[in-house]
């Protein structure tokens, strides 16, 4: 079989995030292979454009000392269940990824 983009991507962000690419399991574990992460990764060929604006405004809106993050919440759910979005440079910046044992 072909490499496909989406595998390239989960080859890609599995180096970048020090784990490893799990391969073809289903539907039974994560994406990429992590001591403290569960990496589920999805690949598009456009993301909402409302949604890359968010961003930018949180990015805008940042000092230097704070994360800038998007949060999504649907109407009528509880807030535990709302999304967090940012983008990974900051993900690393804040909170690094060090190569995993496994």
């Amino acid at each position: 079989m072909p490499n496909s983009a989406w595998k390239n991507c989960e080859r890609a962000l599995a180096k970048r995030l020090g784990g490893k690419r799990a391969g073809p399991t289903g539907r039974t574990g994560s994406d990429i292979l992590h001591d403290w992460l569960a990496v589920e990764c999805k690949e598009r060929k456009r993301l909402p454009a409302w949604l890359k604006a968010a961003l930018s405004q949180s990015i805008g809106a940042a000092k230097p000392e704070q994360l800038p993050i998007v949060i999504l919440h649907e109407l009528g759910t509880r807030h535990d269940g709302d999304l967090v979005v940012m983008r990974l440079r900051h993900f690393e910046e804040w909170f690094g990824c060090p190569p995993t044992a496994s």
